[in-house]
């Protein structure tokens, strides 16, 4: 009757590491983060003075406020989130797709690998400021030029990723899938993908991250009314509140975004149980 009774309230194991990952995310300690935003925030207020030198350069949270909300009100912040927007959507896709595929030949394809890696690692190592105008000069400013750019900065992370992951798979579980007459689709469905999700995403947030860094520094050869584009222009005209507005969108959509990749990764690795 005890083996019985055990084996029946015994919870399945899949129930406990599913409660275990709930209560490892639990937001009762969310609350310290605006907690310590505010303590921060009344220690600026406080310590920087609102008027002399100092406030040129580092001005007070109420001023950077009031202009925040006077780009607001006459459109200008809206207009940079849209092209700022339109550049990391194009870029990080345009980046991400194209590391995936290459990533996935080069771990399937040990010449690919010795062949094209010192060019990548070389091509990478390249100042992205440098290389611009050859891509303005080809492509001209606009959209385009500017998403290519940003892929470019976003490419590498996500490559290095591919490859790791797609290689972390054990000899021992590509045999089993080749007696159980499988095809390669089938492997990469089955075993490849699910294998390298999580270093997947390991990569992917830091390319949603540099993805927001990518679309800076296009904008810093070829101007498209971006954040980037209204941050330099604040620091022309010593708009010291303008250039904290720009840095703080650029902080908040780069937050956004990494959080955006942990809720997907958490929703498709974390939650998952696991088979035994």
């Amino acid at each position: 009757m005890t083996a019985d009774n055990d084996a029946i309230t015994e919870p399945p194991v899949a129930s406990i590491e599913q409660s275990a990952a709930v209560a490892r995310f639990r937001p009762g300690w969310r609350w310290l983060v605006p907690l310590l935003a505010v303590i921060l925030i009344g220690v600026w207020q406080i310590a920087v003075p609102a008027t002399g030198p100092t406030s040129l350069l580092l001005p007070q949270p109420v001023a950077i406020m009031q202009r925040l909300l006077a780009v607001i009100a006459n459109g200008t912040l809206f207009s940079a989130l849209l092209n700022t927007t339109a550049e990391i959507v194009l870029g990080g896709l345009l980046g991400v797709g194209v590391a995936f595929v290459l990533g996935y030949s080069i771990a399937h394809s040990r010449v690919l690998d010795m062949v094209l890696a010192p060019y990548i690692v070389a091509f990478q190592a390249l100042p992205i400021v440098a290389i611009a105008p050859a891509f303005i000069l080809w492509l001209g400013p606009g959209l385009v030029s500017n998403g290519i750019l940003c892929a470019l900065i976003v490419f590498f992370p996500m490559l290095v990723s591919t490859i790791v992951g797609l290689k972390a798979v054990t000899v021992e579980n590509e045999a089993l899938m080749y007696t159980f007459g499988a095809d390669r689709w089938q492997r990469f469905r089955f075993l490849e993908l699910p294998s390298a999700l999580p270093i997947l995403f390991g990569g992917l947030r830091i390319s949603a991250t540099l993805a927001v860094t990518g679309a800076v520094v296009a904008e810093s050869v070829t101007p498209l009314n971006g954040l980037g584009s209204l941050l330099f222009a604040a620091r022309s005209r010593y708009d010291s509140a303008l250039a904290f507005v720009a840095v703080l969108m650029l902080a908040a959509f780069a937050l956004a975004l990494y959080g955006m990749v942990r809720y997907l990764e958490l929703r498709l690795i974390v939650s998952r149980p696991r088979r035994r």
